[in-house]
């Protein structure tokens, strides 16, 4: 990669909208849809099912962004997390800070 390749890069704008009306949490970069995170709401617990981010944006933490943006915005809305997810399931995992978001019969999912 060419060093003025990384200087664009490092200058890119990256976003996390919750996109409700979808169920999910979307990463932009340059306003460019690259990635989400679903999720459904039910009896205060917010299922995360799935996560995706395009091959191309690969290995550049846009899918922990997601995810923790989504996760603390699920904290804000007063709910409960339900991480079905291996990717949503992964984070909490490596940041305990988050663990307390998920009740006592997920907990397996993160353990």
């Amino acid at each position: 990669m060419l060093r003025s390749d990384l200087k664009e890069m490092a200058v890119a704008e990256i976003s996390v909208v919750d996109a409700a009306e979808q169920g999910r949490f979307e990463v932009h970069v340059d306003g460019a849809l690259v990635g989400f995170t679903e999720y459904s709401d039910r009896d205060g617990i917010r299922t995360f099912p799935h996560t995706e981010v395009d091959e191309a944006y690969a290995g550049q933490g846009l899918a922990k962004r997601v995810i923790r943006d989504g996760l603390d915005a699920t904290r804000a809305a007063g709910l409960q997390v339900r991480p079905v997810c291996p990717a949503v399931a992964g984070f909490i995992k490596k940041n305990p800070d988050y663990a307390d978001l998920v009740p006592d019969q997920f907990k397996d999912s993160i353990s």
